[in-house]
């Protein structure tokens, strides 16, 4: 679903919108909402009572790992990246792993003409 398709889709379908709604946190910023409200209604008729408890912690696990870098069994984040396909986070951080950083540190020190002055 494009921006513009989950527009039209909300006003398509108000009352499944307000529902939706109420599952935003306090905490997310609009492009977190935005982004997870999105994950909410391209998934959200696969998952009825009782199990829409599932899809709402699989849209946090996907905007975890997105916005904040969490990281997940790999069987998991497997499901709800494909669950969130064509879902576009403009200006999504960029996170390294731990190895990623030593490996980084690592190569400044065998490499001294690599350091940043």
């Amino acid at each position: 679903m494009a921006a513009m398709d989950v527009e039209d889709f909300i006003g398509q379908n108000r009352q499944l919108s307000d529902l939706v709604d109420t599952f935003r946190s306090f905490s997310e910023s609009e492009k977190h909402w935005k982004s997870r409200r999105e994950f909410l209604f391209r998934n959200i008729n696969d998952y009825e009572d009782p199990h829409l408890d599932q899809l709402l912690a699989r849209s946090m696990v996907w905007a975890n790992h997105v916005f904040l870098g969490c990281r997940y069994d790999p069987v998991l984040l497997e499901k709800v990246s494909e669950m969130a396909e064509g879902i576009v986070v403009e200006d999504a951080p960029v996170f390294k792993t731990r190895d990623e950083l030593i490996k980084q540190q690592q190569q400044k020190v065998d490499h001294p003409s690599l350091k940043m002055h």
